[in-house]
């Protein structure tokens, strides 16, 4: 196959297939051997691009688009191994394969240590080399799913997209943003199913430890005879079914954050333990000679009353103290009702996404029964409810009757009603016309029955209804007259 002799050539050929569209740059100042190579890898449906030097060849992966660079550790304007060293400084920088003769497989190793995904040696067929591709741009392709993966998950938990716009949750929020900077212990107390997994990964994410592992674990669903080989790991031979070593939590989250839910449901023994942790930054896998050092940030969470478990001996004092350096308490979501809505449309959008059924909103009425609901399963139940009621949904809109009999059939209080006014933002003005027209529509339009309930002058209530017609609007029983 000719090719031209300049510098740097491309190949344009793109062939769709197995191998997929990747871009590999082929580095070889022996024209013969870049022209093979070239070849080889666009008969394998590869894109492929070939510089006859490792200065160009540098020069190239800088401006991006290479996925993989193929080279020879013997060149005469730039050494390989001065390549590699550059080509590893760029970000994100491709996997790369050197090309070595035989006998130089110490220069070989050199090359992986400096970074090299792998290395071939002087001859070489041409399915080893096929094979050593496939397996770097592989690899490649899952680091790259991994940083995406990573990336969405730590967008999910950025404070601009958690929902709360009550003023307890944006109190929270904002202390979240003061801990980004901290290693200090978080104690999250609330009833079940108030979020707290949800706020320990927004102080994870939203802190310098975002790039590091979050490990959870619920202290609850494992029996006492397993949680502390969860948490600490253990060595061969420490029982009688460890055949092998294996790390514990605290090992696996290392430079990370570990989120312990229902703390309070900790052993004696364990909380004992667990206060090392804390006080030494170490742990002792069962059957382990020695102890090792970990850098871990710890959440713990619970539904109980800590302080009745002090004050009753079941939980230890000191290690209450070392998890309650920072306490953050989530709000039952019935005394924060500005949320509700918010956060059922949050999980509106996610269902329908879900489900691909298009339910665009909730009518009027459905809103309500939400708002007058008390959600003794808090945001959890919301979710379920939500998500029940797009799976029933038969028109665009969420209809009362799609949501379960529980809340569609809550009769509203004085107190919800107040709730409801609350989360719906109104004003004292607003509250105050809207209740004057249900006491006009109970006394059937009577203002004089509705001024004495009301306990105003039957002039004052006059008054405001033609303060309201003047504003625009009809008087609050919807007549003109209606007057006795």
């Amino acid at each position: 196959m000719a090719e031209p002799a300049a510098a740097s050539e491309t190949a344009s050929t793109l062939v769709t297939g197995g191998a997929g569209r990747a871009t590999i740059l082929v580095v070889e100042d022996d024209a013969a051997m870049r022209a093979f190579l070239r070849e080889v890898l666009e008969e394998e449906g590869y894109t492929v691009e070939a510089a006859a030097g490792g200065r160009t060849g540098v020069e190239r992966v800088r401006q991006g688009g290479v996925d993989l660079v193929i080279s020879d550790v013997k060149m005469p304007d730039l050494d390989g191994l001065d390549m590699l060293r550059e080509i590893k400084a760029v970000t994100p920088s491709p996997h790369v394969i050197t090309i070595t003769a035989f006998g130089s497989i110490d220069t070989a190793i050199r090359a992986v240590k400096l970074g090299a995904f792998d290395y071939i040696t002087k001859p070489f067929d041409v399915d080893q080399l096929n094979l050593s591709v496939q397996k770097a741009l592989a690899e490649r392709a899952l680091r790259s799913e991994v940083a995406r993966l990573r990336d969405e998950v730590q967008k999910s938990y950025r404070l601009g997209n958690l929902i709360g716009r009550s003023a307890a949750m944006q109190e929270i929020f904002a202390l979240i943003r003061r801990l980004s900077g901290s290693a200090a212990s978080v104690l999250v107390t609330g009833a079940s199913g108030t979020g707290k997994e949800l706020v320990a990964k927004a102080i994870h994410f939203n802190s310098r430890r975002r790039d590091r592992p979050f490990v959870a674990l619920n202290c609850a669903a494992i029996p006492d005879t397993l949680l502390e080989s969860e948490l600490f790991g253990y060595k061969r031979g420490a029982f009688t079914d460890a055949r092998s070593d294996r790390a514990g939590i605290f090992l696996e989250a290392d430079g990370g954050t570990i989120f312990l839910d229902e703390i309070a449901e900790l052993s004696p023994a364990l909380q004992a333990k667990l206060l090392r942790v804390l006080q030494e930054g170490e742990i002792r896998p069962l059957g382990a000679a020695r102890s090792e050092k970990v850098d871990v940030r710890v959440v713990a969470a619970t539904n109980k009353d800590l302080e009745s478990r002090l004050a009753d001996g079941t939980f230890r004092e000191d290690l209450y103290y070392r998890l309650n350096v920072i306490h953050i308490h989530l709000p039952a979501l019935r005394d924060r009702a500005e949320d509700i809505l918010p956060l059922a449309e949050h999980f509106l959008a996610r269902s329908t996404a879900k489900a691909a059924k298009e339910v665009r909103g909730f009518h009027e009425t459905t809103r309500k029964a939400l708002l007058v609901y008390g959600w003794p399963g808090n945001v959890r139940e919301l979710e379920n409810v939500v998500e029940r009621a797009v799976a029933l949904a038969e028109e665009t809109l969420v209809q009362p009757g799609d949501l379960p009999p529980a809340v569609r059939e809550r009769r509203m209080t004085a107190e919800d009603d107040l709730s409801a006014a609350v989360a719906r933002g109104l004003t004292l003005e607003e509250l105050e016309r809207e209740y004057i027209k249900r006491v006009l529509a109970a006394e059937s339009g009577n203002k004089t029955r509705a001024a004495q309930r009301l306990g105003l002058d039957r002039k004052t209530l006059y008054r405001k209804l033609e303060e309201y017609a003047g504003a625009g609007g009809s008087p609050p029983d919807g007549s003109a007259e209606g007057a006795r």
